[in-house]
């Protein structure tokens, strides 16, 4: 089995990878039969001669290789018919602007796996950069609140080299004594978790922080049980919310009236509550002036999440009164960080993390006969049609979709 690790050529440029030069290292040793050719890149956060140190040859070759290994989407002019590809193709929730790549990946026989629905039999995710997302989701955040209050200074952290070098910048700020509201104990609530440890802020229990001061900056992390209610009064639970979205409301704006700074990693499905609408930011007793959205879902559960930003331009003001964006400085103005590729900004760490994950659930699957399934469960076409998991996306496909 030859598999092809493919240049990036999605814009703006993405330097992560799927198997870091370590990652490559572990599957050739473990597997025999495996041979891997890495793609020349110049952007790649790991150098040709990384890969090459450890055996691999970097070559324009990639037609010879049985399954091609990227992360985000392959331009349509790029894609190799008849090949097993693995990436990130946003057509899943049938995303409008993907619909032409998805037509094209079955009118060229191609097999797609796609890296959102790597699952174990229960649906949880086996490979996925949420942690990242989290991690520089929460050191952007911060990097916000010191910007817009011209309290401190942080480099992007596009510009430093890793997650330990962001904890080392974010030790050194001076934080006043704000409350910091973190949603969501996922992936990404626990990554931006993991920052807020590292910085030894104190954390609270949801009762002391919304009835108490305190003379240091402290942070609560709250999950869906915390910040939604069913509409009937009878106590709720994770599985009944998920099962059932549509019968809960949201609980949230307790939470609004005594935050400072609020990290936005909880995830969002169809049919839930909003946190905070539009309105509810209007209110004279809403108190957050900064949010970190690393959800980013645009008109959705965070109201003032209006587009989303980019790595570039991070930071945009949102005027509750008028519903506009304006400049984040302004006194009454939400800043708001909702960049959509954050483990862009930390792609050695999260190429490795996602590597590591890689080879850990998928690999095997390519030499046991995909005993577990992890393959059958990604693969959303083969021989030019869709698999019967992912049939729903045929209207999608078709443009009758309504």
């Amino acid at each position: 089995m030859k598999f092809g690790i493919i240049r990036e050529r999605k814009n703006p440029p993405d330097r992560r990878v799927v198997l870091s030069p370590e990652a490559c290292h572990k599957v050739l040793r473990k597997f025999k039969k495996a041979e891997i050719i890495v793609e020349p890149s110049p952007i790649r956060v790991f150098s040709a001669a990384e890969y090459e140190a450890i055996g691999v040859p970097v070559s324009d070759n990639m037609e010879t290789c049985d399954v091609l290994l990227g992360v985000k989407e392959v331009p349509i002019a790029a894609l190799i018919p008849n090949k097993k590809y693995f990436f990130f193709s946003h057509t899943i929730k049938k995303q409008p602007y993907n619909r032409d790549l998805l037509q094209a990946i079955l009118d060229k026989n191609i097999e797609l796996y796609d890296h959102e629905v790597i699952t174990d039999p229960n649906g949880v995710r086996l490979v996925a950069f949420g942690r990242y997302a989290g991690i520089v989701g929460a050191y952007n955040g911060f990097r916000a609140y010191g910007l817009k209050y011209n309290l401190f200074t942080l480099p992007k952290a596009e510009e430093l080299p890793d997650q330990q070098a962001l904890i080392d910048a974010l030790k050194r700020i001076p934080l006043p004594h704000i409350k910091i509201l973190l949603t969501g104990k996922g992936r990404v609530g626990n990554g931006a978790k993991e920052m807020l440890d590292a910085m030894a802020l104190k954390k609270v229990t949801v009762a002391d922080y919304l009835a108490k001061d305190f003379n240091e900056p402290v942070y609560c992390q709250t999950d869906i049980a915390e910040y939604n209610l069913r509409k009937d009064g009878v106590r709720g639970n994770k599985a009944d919310f998920f099962a059932h979205p549509e019968e809960y409301k949201s609980n949230f704006f307790r939470f609004a009236k005594v935050t400072d700074f609020y990290i936005a990693g909880h995830f969002y499905g169809q049919g839930a509550p909003y946190l905070y609408t539009r309105d509810d930011a209007k209110h004279p007793d809403f108190k957050i002036r900064v949010v970190a959205d690393v959800s980013c879902d645009i008109d959705g559960p965070i109201g003032s999440t209006i587009r989303p930003s980019t790595v570039a331009d991070p930071i945009y003001g949102y005027d509750p009164e008028t519903e506009t964006e304006t400049d984040f400085k302004k006194e009454d103005a939400i800043a708001v960080m909702a960049v959509d590729n954050l483990p862009c900004e930390l792609p050695r760490d999260a190429s490795e993390g996602f590597g590591e994950a890689f080879v850990r659930n998928v690999i095997p699957a390519f030499f046991n006969g995909d005993k577990d399934g992890v393959l059958e469960r990604a693969q959303m076409t083969k021989d030019g049609r869709l698999t019967e998991r992912y049939a729903y996306l045929q209207d999608y496909v078709d443009g009758k979709e309504n």
